[in-house]
């Protein structure tokens, strides 16, 4: 779909971006370090491409003895998946004097440690080590009016007057004051309830209990949530007084005594999810963090929903997984993911969360593909465990106050589907909506999504909602998938996919146009996403290392969107592996490298010089162009 004049070599383009877009000095250095571009191009490809690389050399050297050796050499295992063995860096080894956070905060002589403290205390030593500024405004100070990170902002020169003292704009800061800008944080005190197993899960216990009375979780169903919703408040009120009755410990309450906390929700009284039509942003691991989504919601995402959360690290109050739930208050419409395998933890959980925090649904995570998860019984696993899978849906929706919502694949085998025959059993055991991807757990995210089969099941499932998610990239791609009768679209990753490769896709289904959108129009977008990430991760060596990282780690998904002006044929369709192209532009053809040197280069313009001992490699080795 390109006109030959962008089109160039492999050779050609990496010398373009090393001459700094000069290309004159590509022409001079072409012939001279041919070999030493070969070499280092395949020492810094990502791994998909340097696998494929490296096969296509040997099948030249080996051409001439092909013969019967070649027919008889089995073929290569497909890399795919996760790099597992990429190397980890922390954010925080990137400094190696720290000081201690009592000092930042302005309050030295109450550290809890004392003489055990292992960070400094001495501001002059620590700026003596402290690496140089890496621009002259700060974020978090030109937005809020005071930056706490103090001393230790790798901005500080914004904000530090004489002595280091910490400046404050007390007009912009009073604006801040007493709002709620993200939401939904562990606190220190539910975190040792938690860990010393002291959180009360009474409502889901009564449940568990009911399942081992009953069979196989069928019999609780009267037991366990009232489904008849003509049923007398009378009766509520005696069901719920006979649980408080069983021994279940009491809650401590604050403020007068209200209906809702005697009686119990029936189905039809809870809150409705009318998200029917609306452009949902699916919940993307890694990638889909706090700083994403809000560019998402800048761009017009109606429907927003957390990463991936492992149940039973909530359950056990761990800060990493905790953070995963967090809302920033620009999402009006945010949900949170649960991955579990057993409907213990995931009821105890879903009680958990409701009372905790804030959100307007709960979604299932029945579609993970990996293996970590699918052995353990989880993600795709459940849609093969009908009993457990039955159990969780029912356990869940009786201990929420918001709607639960299930995300399923085809099936677990690749032309085997089963969705249609598990959507009706949803719908039955309560859940509010179920989102379909069009691909079992053995495509993973290859081949193309099933449309038609997405279809079937939305007519299968009706009165209740059906999203279909898969191989959205376009407008044109959006109103064909609307057509087939689902209730609205989920733009997710699909390797590559929607909104990870073009965000502003939400702002194109909604103008129904294709956006030419320009280079620096694009590296804006980047800009912003740094200045949120330094919002919600910090402005010290850590928070800006966080954020340099889980740009890589969008970049490496960004270097795939095809620029529309290039294009003869649109849309840029979903599988295709575009070719090495010239940009309209130095900064154009930089953003379409798929070498892991660019993409720091790129976060070099926007964070600063990248610490000494600085590694990365994607987390997805991304194959679906294969």
């Amino acid at each position: 779909p390109f006109p030959r004049r962008f089109l160039t070599s492999k050779e050609q383009f990496h010398a373009y971006l090393r001459a700094g877009g000069k290309e004159e000095e590509e022409e001079e250095e072409k012939e001279e370090k041919k070999e030493e571009e070969q070499v280092s191009s395949a020492q810094s490809e990502p791994p998909a491409k340097r696998l494929k690389a490296e096969e296509l050399s040997q099948d030249g050297e080996s051409q001439g003895n092909a013969g019967e050796e070649e027919k008889e050499r089995p073929e290569k295992k497909r890399a795919r998946g996760q790099n597992k063995s990429r190397p980890c860096m922390k954010p925080n080894c990137y400094e190696q004097s720290r000081l201690c956070p009592s000092v930042t905060q302005g309050c030295a002589g109450q550290c809890h440690f004392g003489p055990r403290c292992r960070f400094l205390h001495d501001v002059s030593e620590y700026l003596a080590a402290k690496p140089a500024d890496l621009g002259q405004r700060c974020v978090l100070f030109d937005t809020f009016g005071r930056c706490p990170y103090g001393v230790t902002c790798r901005f500080g020169q914004a904000h530090l007057g004489d002595g280091h003292q910490n400046l404050v704009n007390a007009s912009l800061a009073q604006q801040w004051e007493g709002k709620l800008l993200v939401r939904n944080s562990l606190s220190k005190e539910l975190q040792q309830q938690l860990r010393k197993r002291k959180f009360s899960f009474w409502k889901a216990e009564e449940f568990l209990r009911g399942l081992h009375r009953g069979k196989g979780g069928k019999a609780t169903e009267g037991s366990t949530e009232v489904s008849n919703c003509t049923a007398t408040q009378e009766g509520l009120g005696d069901s719920s007084s006979s649980q408080r009755a069983e021994g279940a410990p009491s809650i401590p309450t604050l403020g007068p005594l209200t209906d809702e906390d005697v009686t119990k929700l029936r189905p039809c009284e809870k809150k409705k999810l009318e998200i029917q039509g609306k452009l949902y942003l699916a919940p993307l691991t890694t990638c889909g963090n706090l700083p994403f989504r809000r560019i998402c919601k800048r761009f017009g995402a109606d429907v927003t929903c957390g990463e991936m959360a492992v149940c039973t690290n909530l359950l056990q109050g761990q800060s990493s997984e905790w953070a995963l739930l967090k809302r920033h208050h620009t999402e009006d419409i945010f949900g949170v993911q649960l991955e579990g395998a057993f409907p213990d933890t995931m009821t105890k959980c879903a009680e958990l969360l409701n009372r905790t925090i804030d959100v307007d649904f709960v979604d299932i995570n029945v579609g993970c593909p990996i293996d970590l998860v699918y052995k353990k019984g989880g993600g795709c696993a459940l849609m093969t465990r009908s009993n457990k899978f039955e159990q969780i849906v029912r356990g869940m929706n009786s201990v929420l106050d918001v709607p639960l919502t299930v995300k399923i694949r085809t099936g677990v085998q690749e032309k085997v589907n089963v969705a249609h025959k598990i959507i009706p059993r949803i719908r039955e055991w309560g859940a509010s909506m179920v989102t379909l991807h069009g691909r079992s757990r053995e495509q993973r995210y290859t081949r193309s999504a099933d449309w038609e089969y997405i279809a079937e099941c939305a007519r299968v499932a009706s009165p209740m909602p059906l999203f279909g998610n898969g191989d959205v990239l376009s407008y044109e791609d959006a109103n064909r998938a609307m057509q087939m009768g689902v209730s609205g679209i989920m733009i997710a990753r699909q390797v590559p996919v929607g909104a990870l490769i073009k965000p502003w896709l939400f702002t194109e289904i909604k103008e129904q146009r294709h956006w030419d959108i320009s280079s620096s129009e694009r590296f804006d977008i980047l800009k912003d996403f740094t200045n949120y990430g330094l919002e919600h991760w910090g402005s010290d060596t850590q928070g800006v290392e966080k954020t340099r990282k889980f740009l890589l780690e969008w970049l490496s998904f960004l270097c795939r969107y095809i620029p529309v002006g290039l294009l003869e044929h649109l849309p840029q369709r979903i599988n295709e592996r575009p070719p090495y192209y010239m940009g309209r532009d130095y900064l154009e053809t930089l953003m379409a490298s798929q070498n892991v040197d660019d993409w720091i280069k790129i976060s070099e313009l926007l964070l600063g010089p990248v610490p000494p001992s600085f590694t990365f490699l994607p987390k997805h080795k991304a194959n679906s162009y294969r």
